[in-house]
Protein backbone atom coordinates (compact mmCIF):
# COMPACT_ATOMS: atom_id res chain seq x y z
CA UNK A 1 0.00 0.00 0.00
CA UNK A 2 1.19 3.50 -0.49
CA UNK A 3 0.57 5.94 1.73
CA UNK A 4 0.67 9.74 1.08
CA UNK A 5 0.41 12.12 4.15
CA UNK A 6 -0.19 16.00 3.18
CA UNK A 7 1.28 17.69 5.97
CA UNK A 8 3.68 21.13 6.99
CA UNK A 9 4.81 19.82 10.04
CA UNK A 10 7.23 16.93 9.39
CA UNK A 11 10.58 17.01 11.23
CA UNK A 12 13.87 18.40 10.12
CA UNK A 13 16.48 17.97 12.27
CA UNK A 14 17.49 21.58 13.90
CA UNK A 15 14.07 22.89 13.59
CA UNK A 16 10.96 23.01 16.34
CA UNK A 17 8.30 20.41 15.59
CA UNK A 18 4.78 19.62 17.16
CA UNK A 19 2.93 16.49 17.87
CA UNK A 20 1.48 15.93 14.51
CA UNK A 21 5.26 15.93 12.75
CA UNK A 22 6.13 13.51 15.63
CA UNK A 23 3.50 11.22 14.84
CA UNK A 24 3.79 11.25 11.44
CA UNK A 25 7.28 10.14 11.63
CA UNK A 26 6.54 7.36 13.93
CA UNK A 27 4.02 5.33 12.08
CA UNK A 28 4.89 6.79 8.57
CA UNK A 29 8.78 4.75 9.73
CA UNK A 30 6.84 1.82 11.04
CA UNK A 31 4.75 1.31 7.83
CA UNK A 32 7.96 1.42 5.63
CA UNK A 33 9.16 -1.49 7.98
CA UNK A 34 5.95 -3.59 7.06
CA UNK A 35 6.54 -3.27 3.37
CA UNK A 36 4.62 -0.18 2.37
CA UNK A 37 5.60 2.84 0.56
CA UNK A 38 5.13 5.95 2.54
CA UNK A 39 5.11 9.83 0.84
CA UNK A 40 5.16 12.85 2.44
CA UNK A 41 4.35 16.55 0.64
CA UNK A 42 4.20 19.85 2.30
CA UNK A 43 5.39 23.22 1.96
CA UNK A 44 8.77 23.85 3.18
CA UNK A 45 7.98 26.41 6.45
CA UNK A 46 11.86 25.36 7.83
CA UNK A 47 13.69 26.84 5.22
CA UNK A 48 11.65 27.57 2.14
CA UNK A 49 13.91 25.42 -0.39
CA UNK A 50 12.29 23.09 -2.78
CA UNK A 51 13.76 19.46 -0.94
CA UNK A 52 13.48 15.92 -1.49
CA UNK A 53 14.72 13.48 0.80
CA UNK A 54 14.94 9.99 2.48
CA UNK A 55 14.33 9.33 6.34
CA UNK A 56 13.62 6.13 7.54
CA UNK A 57 12.12 4.99 4.33
CA UNK A 58 9.65 7.57 4.04
CA UNK A 59 10.50 10.26 1.19
CA UNK A 60 9.85 13.36 1.72
CA UNK A 61 8.94 16.28 -0.38
CA UNK A 62 9.10 19.55 1.33
CA UNK A 63 8.01 22.79 -1.41
CA UNK A 64 8.65 26.28 -1.74
CA UNK A 65 6.08 28.67 -0.43
CA UNK A 66 4.61 30.73 -3.55
CA UNK A 67 4.49 33.61 -1.22
CA UNK A 68 2.04 36.34 -3.30
CA UNK A 69 -0.03 38.80 -0.85
CA UNK A 70 -3.27 37.27 -1.49
CA UNK A 71 -2.67 34.63 -3.69
CA UNK A 72 -0.02 32.47 -1.69
CA UNK A 73 -2.74 29.83 -0.34
CA UNK A 74 -3.52 29.34 -3.95
CA UNK A 75 -0.43 28.90 -5.69
CA UNK A 76 1.00 26.81 -2.40
CA UNK A 77 -2.32 24.73 -2.95
CA UNK A 78 -1.51 24.20 -6.88
CA UNK A 79 2.15 23.44 -6.44
CA UNK A 80 1.21 20.49 -3.96
CA UNK A 81 -1.40 19.22 -5.99
CA UNK A 82 0.84 18.92 -8.90
CA UNK A 83 3.44 17.03 -6.72
CA UNK A 84 0.70 14.76 -5.69
CA UNK A 85 -0.56 13.76 -8.66
CA UNK A 86 3.45 13.66 -10.40
CA UNK A 87 4.03 10.85 -7.34
CA UNK A 88 0.67 9.05 -7.89
CA UNK A 89 1.46 8.87 -11.82
CA UNK A 90 4.92 7.17 -10.91
CA UNK A 91 3.91 5.37 -8.03
CA UNK A 92 -0.03 5.11 -7.36
CA UNK A 93 -1.33 6.15 -4.06
CA UNK A 94 -3.82 4.33 -2.13
CA UNK A 95 -4.49 6.80 0.63
CA UNK A 96 -4.07 10.37 1.15
CA UNK A 97 -4.16 11.43 5.27
CA UNK A 98 -4.17 15.35 6.36
CA UNK A 99 -5.02 17.00 9.48
CA UNK A 100 -8.34 18.60 9.53
CA UNK A 101 -7.78 21.63 7.09
CA UNK A 102 -5.89 19.72 4.41
CA UNK A 103 -8.27 18.76 2.00
CA UNK A 104 -9.61 22.17 1.39
CA UNK A 105 -8.39 22.74 -1.88
CA UNK A 106 -6.75 19.11 -2.53
CA UNK A 107 -8.20 18.12 -5.88
CA UNK A 108 -9.10 14.31 -5.49
CA UNK A 109 -7.80 11.74 -8.03
CA UNK A 110 -9.17 8.66 -9.22
CA UNK A 111 -8.36 5.35 -7.35
CA UNK A 112 -7.02 7.08 -4.24
CA UNK A 113 -9.01 7.62 -0.40
CA UNK A 114 -9.13 10.57 1.32
CA UNK A 115 -8.63 10.57 4.94
CA UNK A 116 -8.95 13.08 8.27
CA UNK A 117 -7.00 12.16 11.08
CA UNK A 118 -8.61 14.70 13.62
CA UNK A 119 -5.71 15.98 16.08
CA UNK A 120 -7.51 18.95 17.01
CA UNK A 121 -8.48 21.51 14.56
CA UNK A 122 -9.74 25.22 14.37
CA UNK A 123 -13.09 24.33 15.25
CA UNK A 124 -11.94 21.81 18.48
CA UNK A 125 -9.33 24.57 19.71
CA UNK A 126 -11.77 27.89 19.23
CA UNK A 127 -13.67 27.38 22.57
CA UNK A 128 -11.02 26.97 25.21
CA UNK A 129 -8.97 30.01 23.27
CA UNK A 130 -12.08 31.67 23.82
CA UNK A 131 -12.11 33.19 20.24
CA UNK A 132 -15.08 33.33 17.19
CA UNK A 133 -14.04 30.67 14.63
CA UNK A 134 -12.05 32.26 11.72
CA UNK A 135 -14.42 32.61 8.50
CA UNK A 136 -11.67 31.69 6.25
CA UNK A 137 -9.97 28.54 8.52
CA UNK A 138 -13.61 27.58 9.38
CA UNK A 139 -14.66 27.51 5.57
CA UNK A 140 -11.72 25.74 4.77
CA UNK A 141 -11.95 23.24 7.76
CA UNK A 142 -16.10 22.57 6.66
CA UNK A 143 -15.08 22.29 3.03
CA UNK A 144 -12.13 20.06 3.60
CA UNK A 145 -14.60 17.44 5.98
CA UNK A 146 -17.07 17.09 3.07
CA UNK A 147 -14.52 15.94 0.69
CA UNK A 148 -13.26 13.06 2.88
CA UNK A 149 -14.19 9.84 1.88
CA UNK A 150 -13.01 8.29 6.10
CA UNK A 151 -11.69 10.22 9.58
CA UNK A 152 -9.76 8.27 12.32
CA UNK A 153 -9.74 10.21 15.63
CA UNK A 154 -6.79 9.70 17.94
CA UNK A 155 -9.43 9.82 21.28
CA UNK A 156 -13.11 9.76 21.61
CA UNK A 157 -12.91 12.95 23.25
CA UNK A 158 -11.51 14.88 19.90
CA UNK A 159 -14.44 12.56 17.63
CA UNK A 160 -17.19 13.66 20.28
CA UNK A 161 -15.87 17.22 20.60
CA UNK A 162 -15.14 17.76 17.44
CA UNK A 163 -19.00 16.82 16.33
CA UNK A 164 -20.12 19.75 18.26
CA UNK A 165 -18.77 22.07 14.94
CA UNK A 166 -18.80 19.87 12.17
CA UNK A 167 -20.33 16.95 10.74
CA UNK A 168 -19.09 13.76 9.63
CA UNK A 169 -21.68 13.72 6.91
CA UNK A 170 -21.90 9.97 7.51
CA UNK A 171 -18.47 8.88 6.68
CA UNK A 172 -16.76 5.91 8.43
CA UNK A 173 -14.95 6.94 11.43
CA UNK A 174 -12.50 4.67 13.70
CA UNK A 175 -11.02 6.07 16.96
CA UNK A 176 -7.34 4.81 16.74
CA UNK A 177 -4.69 6.10 18.75
CA UNK A 178 -1.09 7.28 18.38
CA UNK A 179 1.59 5.18 18.97
CA UNK A 180 4.45 6.15 20.39
CA UNK A 181 7.82 5.11 19.58
CA UNK A 182 9.42 2.33 22.12
CA UNK A 183 12.61 2.25 20.87
CA UNK A 184 13.69 5.88 22.06
CA UNK A 185 11.10 6.57 25.16
CA UNK A 186 11.69 3.18 27.60
CA UNK A 187 12.99 2.93 30.67
CA UNK A 188 16.50 4.12 31.55
CA UNK A 189 17.88 3.05 34.35
CA UNK A 190 21.44 4.37 33.68
CA UNK A 191 20.26 7.77 33.83
CA UNK A 192 20.34 9.20 36.96
CA UNK A 193 16.54 10.68 38.33
CA UNK A 194 17.04 14.10 39.95
CA UNK A 195 15.56 14.63 43.25
CA UNK A 196 14.04 17.72 42.41
CA UNK A 197 13.16 18.62 39.30
CA UNK A 198 9.28 18.90 37.66
CA UNK A 199 9.55 18.03 34.01
CA UNK A 200 6.73 19.87 31.68
CA UNK A 201 6.96 19.28 27.63
CA UNK A 202 5.13 20.97 24.62
CA UNK A 203 4.48 23.63 23.15
CA UNK A 204 4.38 27.29 25.57
CA UNK A 205 0.64 28.59 25.11
CA UNK A 206 -2.25 29.18 27.39
CA UNK A 207 -4.18 26.15 26.90
CA UNK A 208 -1.39 23.82 27.44
CA UNK A 209 -2.07 24.95 31.12
CA UNK A 210 1.69 26.78 31.49
CA UNK A 211 0.08 29.88 33.20
CA UNK A 212 -1.32 27.63 35.96
CA UNK A 213 1.55 25.49 36.47
CA UNK A 214 4.01 28.08 37.25
CA UNK A 215 1.49 29.56 39.26
CA UNK A 216 1.02 26.72 41.47
CA UNK A 217 4.58 25.95 41.72
CA UNK A 218 4.02 28.52 44.58
CA UNK A 219 2.75 26.68 46.77
CA UNK A 220 5.14 23.20 45.75
CA UNK A 221 7.79 25.36 46.70
CA UNK A 222 7.04 26.33 49.96
CA UNK A 223 7.24 22.48 50.82
CA UNK A 224 9.78 21.84 48.83
CA UNK A 225 11.82 24.81 47.96
CA UNK A 226 14.90 23.27 46.24
CA UNK A 227 11.94 21.58 43.24
CA UNK A 228 12.71 23.23 39.95
CA UNK A 229 9.70 23.46 37.01
CA UNK A 230 12.07 22.42 33.83
CA UNK A 231 10.21 23.85 31.03
CA UNK A 232 10.86 22.18 27.07
CA UNK A 233 9.17 23.39 23.90
CA UNK A 234 8.25 25.69 21.27
CA UNK A 235 7.34 29.32 22.07
CA UNK A 236 4.03 30.75 20.72
CA UNK A 237 2.95 33.85 19.36
CA UNK A 238 0.24 36.12 19.51
CA UNK A 239 -1.99 37.50 17.19
CA UNK A 240 0.33 40.65 17.78
CA UNK A 241 3.42 38.73 17.47
CA UNK A 242 4.53 39.06 21.18
CA UNK A 243 6.30 36.00 22.75
CA UNK A 244 3.73 33.75 24.80
CA UNK A 245 7.39 32.95 27.20
CA UNK A 246 7.97 36.53 27.04
CA UNK A 247 4.62 37.35 28.80
CA UNK A 248 5.38 34.82 31.40
CA UNK A 249 8.70 36.25 32.29
CA UNK A 250 7.08 39.49 32.78
CA UNK A 251 3.75 39.19 34.30
CA UNK A 252 3.26 35.25 35.52
CA UNK A 253 6.67 34.69 36.80
CA UNK A 254 7.67 37.94 38.54
CA UNK A 255 4.68 37.28 41.23
CA UNK A 256 6.61 34.20 42.70
CA UNK A 257 9.02 36.91 43.84
CA UNK A 258 12.21 34.82 44.91
CA UNK A 259 11.25 31.64 43.78
CA UNK A 260 11.38 33.19 40.58
CA UNK A 261 14.67 31.64 39.81
CA UNK A 262 13.24 27.51 40.14
CA UNK A 263 11.10 28.32 36.86
CA UNK A 264 13.58 27.52 33.81
CA UNK A 265 13.00 27.82 30.21
CA UNK A 266 15.16 24.94 28.21
CA UNK A 267 14.16 25.28 24.64
CA UNK A 268 13.21 22.32 22.09
CA UNK A 269 15.11 19.45 22.11
CA UNK A 270 14.85 16.39 19.75
CA UNK A 271 12.75 13.20 20.95
CA UNK A 272 15.93 11.12 21.89
CA UNK A 273 17.29 14.33 24.08
CA UNK A 274 13.34 14.44 25.58
CA UNK A 275 13.71 10.93 26.64
CA UNK A 276 16.68 11.50 28.53
CA UNK A 277 15.40 14.77 30.76
CA UNK A 278 11.66 12.36 31.09
CA UNK A 279 14.00 9.82 32.70
CA UNK A 280 15.94 12.37 34.80
CA UNK A 281 12.92 14.29 35.80
CA UNK A 282 11.17 13.23 39.60
CA UNK A 283 7.96 13.34 37.66
CA UNK A 284 6.33 14.96 34.51
CA UNK A 285 3.33 17.27 34.69
CA UNK A 286 1.12 18.37 31.74
CA UNK A 287 -2.17 20.23 32.61
CA UNK A 288 -3.46 21.01 29.50
CA UNK A 289 -6.30 23.10 29.20
CA UNK A 290 -8.06 20.83 25.64
CA UNK A 291 -5.66 18.29 24.19
CA UNK A 292 -6.85 15.55 21.57
CA UNK A 293 -4.47 12.82 23.01
CA UNK A 294 -1.75 14.77 23.97
CA UNK A 295 1.81 12.61 22.72
CA UNK A 296 4.42 13.75 25.76
CA UNK A 297 1.55 12.51 28.19
CA UNK A 298 1.79 8.25 27.13
CA UNK A 299 5.95 8.90 25.87
CA UNK A 300 6.57 10.02 29.52
CA UNK A 301 4.41 7.08 30.54
CA UNK A 302 6.76 4.70 28.79
CA UNK A 303 9.15 5.62 30.45
CA UNK A 304 7.83 4.40 33.66
CA UNK A 305 7.85 7.79 35.21
CA UNK A 306 5.12 9.29 37.21
CA UNK A 307 2.46 11.33 35.26
CA UNK A 308 0.41 14.26 35.97
CA UNK A 309 -2.30 14.90 33.48
CA UNK A 310 -5.86 16.87 33.18
CA UNK A 311 -8.88 15.29 34.07
CA UNK A 312 -10.95 17.00 31.86
CA UNK A 313 -10.49 16.11 27.68
CA UNK A 314 -9.09 12.89 26.98
CA UNK A 315 -7.28 12.63 30.12
CA UNK A 316 -9.81 10.13 32.05
CA UNK A 317 -9.42 8.14 28.60
CA UNK A 318 -5.41 8.09 28.65
CA UNK A 319 -5.12 7.88 33.05
CA UNK A 320 -6.77 6.40 35.84
CA UNK A 321 -6.07 8.66 38.48
CA UNK A 322 -3.86 6.99 41.16
CA UNK A 323 -3.70 3.70 39.09
CA UNK A 324 -1.51 4.58 36.52
CA UNK A 325 -0.89 8.47 37.09
CA UNK A 326 -2.31 11.29 38.36
CA UNK A 327 -5.67 13.51 37.50
CA UNK A 328 -5.92 17.41 38.18
CA UNK A 329 -7.66 19.89 37.29
CA UNK A 330 -6.06 22.11 35.01
CA UNK A 331 -7.82 25.50 35.30
CA UNK A 332 -7.86 25.13 39.45
CA UNK A 333 -4.30 25.91 41.14
CA UNK A 334 -4.61 24.44 44.04
CA UNK A 335 -5.68 21.07 42.03
CA UNK A 336 -2.21 21.53 40.08
CA UNK A 337 -0.23 22.22 43.50
CA UNK A 338 -2.15 19.09 45.40
CA UNK A 339 -1.40 16.41 43.00
CA UNK A 340 2.54 17.60 42.75
CA UNK A 341 3.28 17.49 46.65
CA UNK A 342 1.00 13.98 46.63
CA UNK A 343 3.23 12.31 43.96
CA UNK A 344 6.29 13.96 45.91
CA UNK A 345 5.14 12.74 49.16
CA UNK A 346 4.02 9.20 48.56
CA UNK A 347 6.92 7.84 47.21
CA UNK A 348 6.16 4.05 47.60
CA UNK A 349 2.73 4.61 46.31
CA UNK A 350 3.97 6.28 43.20
CA UNK A 351 6.34 3.32 42.85
CA UNK A 352 3.08 1.21 42.31
CA UNK A 353 1.72 3.40 39.62
CA UNK A 354 5.28 4.08 37.86
CA UNK A 355 5.35 0.26 37.41
CA UNK A 356 1.72 0.40 36.27
CA UNK A 357 2.53 2.98 34.36
CA UNK A 358 4.88 0.80 31.12
CA UNK A 359 2.56 -2.13 31.04
CA UNK A 360 -0.41 0.69 30.32
CA UNK A 361 1.68 1.83 27.08
CA UNK A 362 2.82 -1.52 26.07
CA UNK A 363 -0.75 -2.15 25.65
CA UNK A 364 -2.27 0.59 24.15
CA UNK A 365 0.21 2.42 22.36
CA UNK A 366 2.12 -0.22 20.65
CA UNK A 367 2.73 0.25 17.37
CA UNK A 368 2.77 -2.78 16.26
CA UNK A 369 -0.60 -3.13 16.74
CA UNK A 370 -2.08 0.35 15.93
CA UNK A 371 -0.40 -0.07 12.79
CA UNK A 372 -2.69 -3.41 11.97
CA UNK A 373 -5.57 -1.16 13.02
CA UNK A 374 -4.74 1.64 10.78
CA UNK A 375 -4.23 -1.32 7.72
CA UNK A 376 -7.18 -2.81 8.34
CA UNK A 377 -9.22 0.53 8.44
CA UNK A 378 -7.44 1.41 5.56
CA UNK A 379 -8.77 -1.69 3.45
CA UNK A 380 -12.39 -1.13 5.11
CA UNK A 381 -12.94 2.51 3.18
Amino acid sequence: MHICFFTHEYPKEGFPHGGIGTFIKTIGKAYVNKGHKVSVVGINNYTNQEEVSISGGVTIHRLKSRKIKGLTWMLNSKAINSRIKKIHNQTPIDIVETPELGLAFLKKLSGIKYIIRLHGGHHFFSEVEKRKINWWKGFQEKKSFKKADAFIAVSNYVMDHTAKYLGYNGKKIQVIKSPIDLEVFYPKPDINVSANTILFAGTICEKKGIRQLILAMKKVLNSFPEMKLEIYGRDWYFEDGRSYIEFLKTKVIPTLKEKAKNIIFKGSVSIHELADKYAASTLCIFPSLMETQGLVVPEAMAMGKLVIFSNCGPGPETITHKETGLLCNPYDIESISENIIWGLNNTEKSKVIKQNTRKYVLDNYNIENLVKENMEFYTTI
